[in-house]
């Protein structure tokens, strides 16, 4: 093999292997908001329900009785620095926890930012056109979501509308990454 041939060859398996490089860092580029479940839907055995309280500063208590907790899941959600959820509901109640990172919460009847650090935990109803972010410029958030009241099939969340999650955007005040 001559000299430019072998030149020729180092360069195109230098730049194969650029490429691939390439190619595997933008791959491994996080999603906006990664969803893990951490169970499939299911149903316990036996009859169960449960009664929640929440009392969160500005909003009159909160009491929550779920007739039926057998139908449940677990999700956890990583959510990149900056990343807003888009306005949703849920079809049941939703107990909370975050695990790693801060985290902010947001009806959309009120639009305060409810803050919560690692450890901490929050009751969303179900019902409640809400928001959440990851607060952080720079640290993912991570959140354990138990879905109760779940349907056997279809979806977890219900997104508004656009034109409304637009509306409550500019009420509340919410800033979205552009991208």
């Amino acid at each position: 093999m001559t000299r430019t041939t072998k030149l020729a060859l180092n360069t195109a398996i230098l730049a194969g292997a650029t490429l691939a490089i390439t190619a595997t860092a933008s791959a491994e580029e996080p999603e906006p908001i990664a969803a893990n479940p951490l169970t499939e839907r299911h149903a316990f055995p036996n009859e169960t329900s449960m009664q929640i309280t929440q009392n969160l500063e500005g909003l009159p208590p909160q009491s929550v009785e779920i007739e039926d907790t057998s139908h449940m899941v677990m999700v956890e959600f990583t959510i990149q620095p900056g990343v807003v959820f888009p306005w949703h509901t849920h079809p049941g109640t939703v107990l909370i926890k975050i695990a790693e990172g801060d985290f902010t919460f947001v009806f959309a009847e009120d639009c305060v930012e409810r803050d919560f650090a690692p450890g901490s935990a929050l009751v969303d109803p179900g019902d409640t056109v809400h928001t959440a972010f990851n607060p952080s410029a720079d640290q993912e958030t991570v959140v354990v979501a138990t879905l109760f009241g779940v349907p056997a099939e279809g979806p977890l969340t219900i997104p508004v509308e656009a034109a409304e999650g637009a509306a409550l955007d500019e009420e509340c005040g919410i800033e979205r990454l552009s991208g």
